[in-house]
């Protein structure tokens, strides 16, 4: 058998949701309702159990159902230039949305954003109360980045929150992308971008 020239690994690009795609379902949530706390997110927190078990005691506190978010999911929408973004992106490589949102959350996004693949948590509601909430992994974007290298893939990865920092430090190339400047300031070896012309260009120029 003739010898195989050794050829680049294939890339995945794996990208975060909120902040990055879609708008941030909480601060929609809090903008809705009135509840300054739910403003809180990631880009605040970086633990985020403390963050999540913060937000279920508001919502407890406010009576605030599944319902009512999934009314406030109904009305919005990608971001400005995301969908046309994620199509150019999907047609030159496999991209992978790595979220720490909840399927309940995600599944209306996904529809007006072409169904991509989405690996995220879920919610557990009990009578349209969110009473707790289930880790599909504990620090799952770092994890499924280890996973597809097990894979032999190349990783290129974009996000906007301390929780998208140790998929970052993970991937092979990793982007801060619409992070806010205490992101930026406390992970000064992630290149900060702003545009989806930018991070396009950023991505597609790391595929080899």
């Amino acid at each position: 058998m003739s010898a195989v020239p050794d050829q680049p690994r294939q890339t995945i690009v794996t990208l975060d949701l909120e902040g990055v795609l879609v708008p941030e379902v909480w601060i929609a949530v809090a903008e809705r309702t009135g509840v300054e706390g739910l403003t809180r997110t990631t880009r605040d927190e970086p633990d985020y159990d403390v963050l999540m078990k913060y937000r279920l005691d508001l919502l407890a506190e406010h009576g605030l159902t599944m319902s009512l978010i999934e009314d406030v999911i109904a009305g919005l929408e990608p971001l400005d230039g995301a969908r046309a973004f994620l199509d150019e992106l999907r047609s030159i490589t496999q991209v992978i949305i790595l979220s720490d949102t909840f399927e309940q959350f995600a599944r209306p996004f996904m529809r007006q954003l072409g169904w991509p693949t989405v690996f995220c948590h879920r919610l557990v509601v009990v009578d349209d109360r969110i009473v707790d909430y289930a880790l599909r992994q504990p620090d799952q974007k770092r994890e499924a980045v280890r996973a597809f290298h097990g894979l032999n893939y190349r990783i290129v990865a974009a996000g906007d929150s301390y929780n998208d920092t140790t998929m970052l430090s993970e991937a092979d190339a990793g982007f801060l992308f619409h992070a806010p400047p205490n992101v930026i300031s406390d992970f000064p070896e992630f290149p900060a971008l702003e545009t989806f012309d930018d991070l396009l260009a950023a991505l597609t120029g790391e595929l080899t």
